[in-house]
């Protein structure tokens, strides 16, 4: 996801090797004496692919201190969050394949289409159970405390998107709430704890809250983009399964919002014969996908605008790039 620039390339080393130790600490955690739950945990383990949330949350810690970010602020209380975090995104990438009926994910088969709905559920609960475990070995209740109304928020969000399918009346404000509890919530949780945890001021921490928010929010509007108009071959998952599943997405919303009663109504049958190459060609020439993209471009300039709570470092400089690549990619 993130091309690493030249005048990057010291801290995205750093940054690199304390991944490694993340994913060291996830491995670690998932262990089990039971041989079929590790199989299970070895192929999950494929899911972790650009590890977007770690990367903010030890990114955002190096930020608040600033230069040199060379790594020595990072504790294991930083690298054990993160891992934290990890699991539960995780979590809701298992259980998301089994709502969706997704067959593929990273470019090879989902936990429920190789053992079926069942394994595919308890695996998600066996991630979030030791998301907590791990969480508990902190002794810090206001973190746990903080974890769970994440958790809440984001079951929440997918429930309320549940309520939601088939609905051809769904607005864009009630699907921006949908992104913001079922993805932003994590993602600002992330740069939030980053700055918590190095001793960043009230002020600075609520602003890299709003940053990872308001990146959540472009991230998954991008994401249901690639999922509406994307390549499956470079997505690397199953796409179309918004359409498939009756989840209205911004560019079906906005493309309704601006159509004719008569117009609606063909528009509508087309949604549901599910006649996606339709869709997707009608779609390109109204500009609904274009206008969607550059909400989420408009996202992303408004979350940049939040470092500037930070001192100019390499690490908020890679902040910058990596908030760039979250709508500039094709998986």
């Amino acid at each position: 996801m993130l091309e690493t620039a030249p005048q990057h390339l010291e801290i995205a080393k750093v940054l690199h090797h304390e991944i490694e130790k993340v994913e060291e600490i996830f491995s670690r955690q998932l262990r089990s004496d039971l041989s079929a739950v590790n199989d299970l945990c070895t192929h999950v383990e494929r899911y972790r692919g650009k590890m977007l949330r770690p990367s903010l949350l030890l990114l955002t810690s190096m930020a608040v201190v600033g230069d040199p970010c060379d790594g020595s602020s990072i504790t294991d209380r930083h690298r054990t969050f993160a891992t934290v975090l990890e699991m539960i995104h995780m979590a809701t990438l298992v259980h998301d394949d089994v709502l969706d009926e997704a067959d593929v994910r990273r470019r090879g088969a989902t936990i429920n289409a190789l053992r079926g709905n069942e394994t595919a559920v308890m695996l998600g609960d066996y991630l979030i159970s030791n998301a907590f475990h791990l969480c508990s070995t902190q002794g810090d209740s206001s973190v746990n405390e903080l974890i769970g109304a994440v958790t809440n928020t984001i079951c929440e969000g997918e429930l309320l998107q549940l309520s939601n399918r088939e609905n051809l009346d769904l607005d864009e404000e009630t699907y921006l709430e949908i992104l913001q509890r079922k993805t932003a919530i994590l993602v600002g949780t992330c740069c939030k704890l980053g700055a918590q945890i190095s001793g960043g001021s009230d002020a600075t921490v609520q602003a890299m809250e709003r940053f990872g928010s308001l990146l959540g929010v472009a991230f998954q509007i991008q994401d249901d983009l690639l999922d509406f108009s994307g390549d499956e071959e470079q997505v690397g998952k199953t796409i179309g399964r918004d359409l498939a599943t009756g989840k209205l997405t911004l560019p079906l919303i906005l493309f309704l919002a601006d159509k004719s009663s008569d117009d609606r109504s063909r528009t509508i049958e087309l949604i549901q014969n599910r006649d996606g190459a339709t869709l997707k060609a009608q779609l390109g020439e109204h500009g609904a996908i274009d206008r969607a993209r550059q909400h989420a471009v408009g996202l992303v300039a408004e979350a940049k605008r939040e470092l500037a709570h930070l001192p100019e470092s390499t690490a908020r400089a890679l902040l910058e790039t990596l908030a760039d690549a979250v709508v500039d990619r094709d998986s």
